[in-house]
């Protein structure tokens, strides 16, 4: 239906052209006049109202639609596991979390456009109004044209008429931030206590890195620096980086009158100590030893501590000392953990007290 079969009093009233445009028609002596702005043709909606009704309830639907693509993305990140997939044609084996955030989130955004546009496409006036150019500088009669013009806009845009379209892009507009909140929680795994404890427990055998054989006491000279992880975890395990960033051990054998603290001898046997390798500073692994000093430097930035006193820090950004795991010997005369660290390893962290 085109504006040409409706009567003239049924349709709306025509926007004239701007004040003071000039409109010509193109000859030898101005090739270049302007011709105008094109006749109007109103759209159905704008002179029937049931048309115009389908298209704010379409409207509707699709801010409707993204507000349930956001709490379905919201959910799916709640439920998927992480490590689940699915087959999808042609594409094929996708992460299934992947695979729904994006479907969701994709839905969300592409409904709330798909829907602005076609509420401007089919509510809101299409009346094309030319405008002379004018200084940049704007004068009170300009500012009261451009306030009139934005209230004349507001009011041609429907938007306190139609409220089932404005309550739902409210709606949609209101639930999508969400989405980008959710997607904070995707920063990494809530820690619990897991920052507190290591693979490190009583009777777990010290095995050393290198040859993956449990240590005896024998096989640690004086002046020599071993490094050391838990029984039972090995290097294919799925979780090994993860276990070993906070259970790697470096042991040193000291002299016992050597050793100035008290509760590192305590918990040393025969001057063998285990001290975790894992820097205070940014978590490093410490690898140098000064046999004379008993000294350990991270070479990342250069925290020095003092393996016969505590591993306490003196030098460097490093906070605070070395965490220390109290050993034994078992009947079989390997070196045992007898317990985990009683302190997080690494560097401190904001729940740390």
């Amino acid at each position: 239906m085109s504006s040409k079969d409706i009567p003239e009093e049924n349709l709306p009233v025509e926007q004239g052209h701007a004040h003071g445009s000039a409109v010509g028609v193109a000859d030898e002596q101005n090739p270049f006049a302007d011709p105008g702005l094109p006749p109007h043709e109103h759209r159905v909606q704008d002179i029937d109202e049931r048309a115009a009704k389908r298209s704010e309830r379409a409207v509707a639907f699709l801010f409707t639609l993204s507000m349930l693509a956001t709490v379905g993305f919201i959910a799916s990140y709640v439920a998927i596991p992480a490590d689940r997939s699915i087959f999808v044609f042609p594409i094929g084996h996708l992460s299934a979390l992947n695979f729904a955030l994006g479907l969701t989130l994709g839905t969300a955004l592409f409904t709330i456009g798909a829907g602005a546009v076609h509420w401007a496409r089919t509510l809101m006036s299409d009346v094309e109004v030319a405008d002379e150019r004018h200084p940049i500088a704007a004068s009170p009669e300009l500012r009261a044209k451009v306030h009139s013009d934005f209230k004349q806009g507001a009011k041609e845009s429907a938007l306190g008429r139609r409220k089932l379209i404005r309550n739902t892009m409210l709606g949609a507009l209101t639930l999508v931030p969400l989405s980008g909140v959710v997607l904070l929680r995707d920063l990494g795994p809530l820690p619990e206590d897991k920052l507190r404890h290591t693979l490190w427990a009583k009777g777990k055998l010290l095995v050393n890195m290198n040859t993956n054989e449990p240590l005896r006491p024998s096989d640690v000279a004086v002046g020599s620096l071993t490094f050391a992880k838990p029984e039972g975890l090995e290097e294919h395990d799925e979780e090994f980086q993860n276990e070993i960033a906070k259970a790697a051990l470096m042991i040193v054998r000291l002299q016992p009158d050597n050793i100035k603290d008290k509760r590192e001898l305590e918990w040393s046997h025969e001057g063998i100590v285990a001290y975790s390798k894992i820097c205070t500073h940014v978590g490093c692994p410490i690898s140098l030893y000064e046999q004379q000093t008993h000294h350990v430097l991270c070479p990342c930035h250069q925290s020095t501590f003092d393996l016969s006193d505590g591993a306490r820090v003196i030098f460097g950004p490093a906070g605070h000392a070395l965490p220390q795991l109290r050993i034994g010997v078992n009947d079989e005369g390997y070196l045992e953990a007898l317990g985990d660290f009683e302190e997080p390893v690494g560097p401190a962290f904001w729940e740390r007290g």
